[in-house]
């Protein structure tokens, strides 16, 4: 049994969705754990409120009530890759993430994450990531270590104040050279029937994407992409969107049936870098990932 080091928090609605207790509340939010689980966390101390005052079966519903609970799985995957920080200052640091990673804890994984792992190894429980990655792609991380500035940071990414470059490696199937051409994408995103993944849609544009296709190599090339908007799995679709689906990618444009990692076959897609005016120092920022997505 795997326990998050540091507890998960949410916030009661305002409006209550027609339950009684808390209990009942967090039965509707996480249909997949049950009544059981949920009962033998408070027993234990595992449920709480922001002041440590536990939170028991019997314990009502009250809006905006602050609930801290300890996600907890039998068996956590242990991610055979080591990320790296490329930076470390007083207020941030910048990492590299491997693929198969979450950067925060979410589903089979509670500890094995970015941020437990830098925590961990840096010493500072104040440390944050600031954006997301998904698990699958690799590349750079920004965290926030001062809780005093970490709004800053934040909203760089919410007013779109930082620019950002990956790459991806799909196959073309086609002897046309695509070298040097560009396009711009921008089209509205919705998510589809499964709610993992997302799909093209009739109206105004939500997403928005410039690609370069800079290498080619066989049947394969290499694309730097820049996304203006951040929307979940935006690159991927927009890939998608032109054809040439991103190498590996186990959800688009087709999902492949459920099975364990393979750690042979990674998601070629590389958060390469990004760039900002610091808005704490008010300085130009750029880091960039050495490394580059290679065409076999």
């Amino acid at each position: 049994m795997s326990i998050s080091a540091r507890p998960s928090k949410l916030s009661l609605p305002q409006i209550n969705p027609g339950v009684a207790t808390v209990l009942e509340y967090l039965l509707q939010k996480f249909p997949a754990i049950d009544e059981a689980t949920w009962c033998e966390r408070m027993a234990t101390g595992k449920v709480h409120r922001e002041d440590g005052a536990l939170i028991t079966p019997q314990t009502p519903y009250q809006p905006h009530l602050r609930v801290f609970y300890y996600r907890e799985v039998v068996r956590e995957p242990s991610i055979p890759f080591a990320e790296r920080i490329l930076h470390q200052d007083e207020h941030i640091l910048v990492a590299y993430k491997p693929h198969f990673l979450p950067v925060t804890p979410g589903g089979l994984y509670v500890n094995e994450c970015l941020q437990q792992r830098l925590r961990d190894s840096t010493g500072i429980e104040a440390l944050q990531a600031v954006h997301r990655l998904d698990r699958a792609t690799a590349g750079l991380v920004l965290c926030s270590l001062n809780p005093e500035s970490r709004h800053r940071y934040h909203e760089l990414f919410k007013s779109r104040n930082i620019h950002k470059t990956y790459q991806a490696i799909t196959e073309t199937h086609s002897e046309e050279t695509l070298v040097g051409q560009q396009w711009e994408v921008k089209n509205r995103l919705e998510q589809a029937e499964q709610r993992f993944r997302f799909q093209v849609s009739e109206g105004e544009p939500n997403s928005h994407s410039f690609i370069r296709c800079v290498a080619q190599r066989g049947s394969r090339a290499l694309f730097e992409l820049h996304p203006i908007t951040g929307r979940r799995h935006q690159l991927r679709v927009h890939m998608q969107s032109l054809g040439w689906p991103i190498l590996n990618d186990r959800y688009y444009p087709e999902l492949q049936p459920l099975s364990p990692d393979d750690y042979a076959r990674p998601l070629q897609l590389l958060s390469k870098g990004f760039e900002f005016i610091d808005p704490v120092s008010g300085e130009e920022r750029c880091f960039e990932y050495d490394g580059d997505l290679t065409l076999a």
